[in-house]
């Protein structure tokens, strides 16, 4: 277990929301070997994320932060920096490759949420995992999922992050919130989820992973 773990506890006080999203998310393990995302590619590209192809991946995780203030809940996310030569202007979770001195995803999630928008790690719980996201750009992606009770700072590297940013809890966890979209590359027709929240659209792997959340939290609520 990373150091800076935080013991997940379910308290009577958390709301019934954060209840369930714990819940939820128990039985995630961070120990290999980890689910990977079904992506529902056509069947050539299926084929060609298998084991081998994933062991070649770089490993890499961010962190899903969810804010608690009092009863109201929000997913937080960031928009990346103009400048940046990959996904410039996006809309991402803080995270990255993971370095030689990060003891595992974890470790690597906190790293990068404080350096790209200051957060303290002591102020992370820990209540779970997403299934792994191997992306077009080579890494193998773990989300975490950790809650921040009270109002925290951010410190922007502005450098990375050009905004931040919240949406409720209930909507990120609502299938319905969800649009199925698809988009051409080299003659196929790629499948991606989109979330549209005010003025900003989420949309890629941060949908995807989203999504992942939202199916985990709906089969474990309705038995299915």
């Amino acid at each position: 277990m990373n150091a800076a773990m935080p013991v997940m506890q379910v308290t009577d006080e958390a709301p019934e929301l954060e209840r369930r999203l714990r819940m939820s998310l128990a039985g995630t393990k961070l120990e290999t070997p980890r689910p990977v995302i079904n992506l529902e590619l056509p069947l050539k590209l299926d084929k060609l994320l298998g084991p081998k192809v994933l062991a070649t991946l770089r490993p890499a995780a961010v962190l899903a932060p969810v804010v608690r203030r009092g009863t109201a809940l929000s997913m937080v996310f960031t928009v990346r920096s103009q400048h940046l030569r990959s996904h410039g202007g996006q809309i991402s979770f803080p995270g990255g490759g993971r370095d030689p001195g990060d003891v595992d995803a974890i470790g690597t999630a906190l790293r990068e949420a404080q350096e790209e928008i200051g957060l303290d790690p002591a102020q992370v719980q820990v209540v779970g995992y997403l299934d792994d996201y191997p992306t077009l750009t080579r890494y193998l992606i773990t989300p975490v999922v950790g809650v921040i009770d009270g109002d925290p700072r951010w410190k922007l590297d502005q450098n990375e992050v050009a905004e931040v940013f919240e949406v409720p809890l209930g909507l990120v966890l609502d299938p319905r919130s969800y649009e199925r979209k698809h988009f051409s590359r080299d003659g196929l027709n790629l499948p991606f989820y989109e979330l549209n929240w005010e003025r900003h659209r989420i949309w890629g792997a941060t949908a995807g992973m989203l999504w992942n959340l939202a199916q985990k939290f709906e089969r474990h609520w309705s038995g299915s």
